[in-house]
């Protein structure tokens, strides 16, 4: 009897133990995801949604309506949820053309659009999200090597680049801030792979694990490039 005892002490303890060690590398989290519709959203939230609890936002077919251009939608989105441990964010418009074309209300839809929705979910987001929680932004690999066309979404992405190295050093409450810079995606070649001549395709679970890394690593600061 003495011997059984001792065994089920022993195999509870060890139980305590491994549930200790994964909750430890596996701890669930409540992700807030803007822009899960889009091309990389649906394979980041696909990725994301095997491990951890996902919640969508977006201007239609979401959890939660969102419109990133706008501050106050924004913060209508943040006071609607409760303990959120990630904010990451797939959306977020530039306009493409020939820089002679373009207006100074063209570069503006970048600016408000990718730019400072983005700055606007960390800003806003930082007074709402859990302690020691995370927001993961996107840019791309325009910032580095633009192609034709594409002088604002290489302005903004530089942008978010400065803004997520800055922003880290001073966030409080343990939060962290990366951004993701994915280059010219497999599931988009069809529709723009001419635009980017030479430009090797990454794949959708490459860029997917990209936001992974900042989500559920311990890196702040950082431009997570994948290209």
């Amino acid at each position: 009897m003495a011997s059984i005892l001792k065994l089920q002490n022993v195999l509870a303890a060890t139980q305590n133990r491994l549930s200790y060690y994964f909750c430890l590398k596996y701890k669930i989290m409540k992700i807030l995801l803007i822009g899960a519709n889009g091309t990389i959203g649906k394979a980041v939230c696909k990725e994301l949604a095997q491990r951890h609890e996902v919640i969508t936002a977006g201007r239609t077919n979401a959890d939660v309506t969102v419109d990133i251009t706008k501050a106050d939608s924004i913060e209508s989105m943040f006071k609607q949820l409760k303990d959120i441990d990630a904010v990451v964010c797939t959306a977020g418009a530039a306009k493409w053309g020939h820089f002679e074309d373009l207006s100074e209300e063209d570069f503006y839809v970048g600016v408000h659009s990718k730019l400072m929705g983005q700055v606007n979910l960390v800003r806003i987001g930082k007074d709402y999200i859990n302690e020691n929680g995370s927001f993961t932004l996107i840019t791309g690999i325009l910032a580095d090597d633009p192609v034709r066309g594409t002088a604002v979404s290489a302005m903004v992405n530089g942008g978010i680049h400065s803004f997520v190295l800055a922003a880290a050093r001073e966030l409080k409450r343990g939060l962290r801030v990366n951004v993701v810079a994915p280059g010219l995606v497999e599931d988009s070649v069809e529709r723009i792979g001419h635009l980017f001549p030479g430009h090797r395709a990454v794949s959708m679970t490459e860029a997917a694990r990209g936001f992974c890394r900042s989500v559920e690593g311990n890196v702040t600061g950082e431009v997570i490039r994948i290209y």
